[in-house]
C-alpha cells in the first residue's frame, strides 16, 4: 500500500536541483527560531541527512547564507553554531506572520499607496521594486505601488533596513479611502490590474492536491515515526512558505470566491498541528549546540496555528 508521506519526501529527494538554502531557512525559521535561534552546524547536517543532501552541500549552503547576510556564525572551539542574523530574522518573522495565521487579515477598506516622485536610475527603480513586492505591494502604472494592508510605516522602516534610505526623499505615502466612485476603478479592477493571481492560485490548487492524501493517511494510519514527522513538517513549511513569498496577502474581500489559497492554509494548519508533537520530540533528541547542551522549546514562545 502506497503511503503519501514516504512518497512525498522521496519525490524531494529525486529532484534534480534541490535548493538547500532555502530549506536551511525554513529549518532555522520553524524549529530553531523558537528554541533560542541557534544551532550547531552539526544538528543541520543530521537533520538534512535523510534528504539525502550531504554534508558537503549542507556546509556550502550555511557559507553561502553567511555570505548572504542571513547567517551569523560563532565559533566554539573546532566547531561552529549559526544563528539568523538581525535581518534574516526579520525577513522570515515577516513570512511568520502570514505562515501561521489563523485567517486572512480582515481589510478596513483603506488602501496603501506608496508614489515614486522624481527620477530614480535603472537600478534604483529595480531596488525598489523588489523590496516593495516582498511587502506584498502591487503596481498601477510606472510610479504607484499599492497595498489594501500593510502599515506604510513598517514599509519606510524596511526600505531603510534593506539600505535604501537615499530613495525616500523620491517616496510619498499616501491612504485612500474610496475607490467606488463612478469616475474610480473599483477595487476588484485594482487587484487586477496590479495582481496577477492566476499562476499562484494554480500553485495553492496543487499545493492543496499534494497535501491533502498525506493528511488523510495521517489521520487514519498517523506517521511510522518521530523523525518521519519532522521531515514532512519540514517540507510542508518549506512548500508553504514558497508560495507565501509571492502571494501580497490580500484580504478575504478582494479575493476570488473559490480562491484556493483559503484551502491551502486551512490544510497546512490541520496538517502541522497533528505531526506538531511527534516532530518536537525528534528535534529535542537530534538540536544541539557546538558545546553539547539540547536546545529546549522556549516556554515564551507561542503556539504555532492557534
Amino acid at each position: 500500500m502506497s503511503n503519501p508521506i514516504s512518497d512525498r519526501i522521496d519525490a524531494f529527494c529525486r529532484q534534480r536541483r534541490v535548493q538547500a538554502s532555502s530549506l536551511i531557512v525554513t529549518i532555522f525559521g520553524d524549529a530553531v527560531l523558537p528554541r533560542g535561534g541557534r544551532v550547531w552546524l552539526g544538528s543541520l547536517i543530521q537533520l538534512l541527512e535523510p534528504m539525502q543532501l550531504n554534508e558537503r552541500l549542507v556546509r556550502t549552503s550555511v557559507f553561502r547564507l553567511v555570505k548572504d547576510g542571513w547567517l551569523s556564525a560563532e565559533t566554539v572551539g573546532r566547531r561552529a553554531n549559526y544563528a539568523l542574523t538581525p535581518w534574516g530574522r526579520r525577513r522570515f518573522e515577516e513570512a511568520s506572520s502570514q505562515i501561521y495565521a489563523a485567517c486572512a487579515p480582515v481589510w478596513d477598506k483603506r488602501w496603501r499607496m506608496m508614489l515614486v516622485v522624481g527620477e530614480l536610475s535603472t537600478r534604483q527603480r529595480e531596488q525598489l521594486r523588489r523590496t516593495m513586492f516582498w511587502k506584498g505591494f502591487g503596481l498601477i502604472g510606472p510610479n504607484c505601488f499599492i497595498h489594501p494592508g500593510v502599515q506604510l510605516g513598517e514599509v519606510i522602516d524596511a526600505l531603510s533596513a534593506e539600505g535604501l534610505q537615499a530613495l525616500l526623499p523620491n517616496l510619498v505615502p499616501m491612504m485612500a479611502e474610496d475607490f467606488q466612485s463612478a469616475h474610480a476603478a473599483s477595487d476588484a479592477d485594482l487587484v487586477t490590474r496590479a495582481w496577477d493571481l492566476s499562476a499562484l492560485g494554480q500553485s495553492y490548487a496543487e499545493f492543496v492536491a499534494m497535501y491533502t492524501p498525506i493528511l488523510a493517511h495521517a489521520q487514519e494510519v498517523s506517521v511510522a515515526d518521530d523523525e518521519q514527522a519532522f521531515l514532512l513538517r519540514m517540507l510542508l513549511i518549506h512548500d508553504y512558505r514558497r508560495l507565501l513569498l509571492r502571494d501580497p496577502e490580500l484580504p478575504d474581500a478582494l479575493l476570488p470566491k473559490d480562491w484556493s489559497g483559503r484551502q491551502a492554509r486551512v490544510l497546512c494548519k490541520e496538517l502541522y498541528k497533528l505531526i506538531e508533537a511527534a516532530s518536537e520530540r525528534y528535534l529535542d533528541k537530534t538540536l544541539q549546540l557546538a558545546d553539547g547542551p539540547v536546545l529546549v522549546r522556549d516556554s515564551a514562545v507561542g503556539e504555532r496555528f492557534v
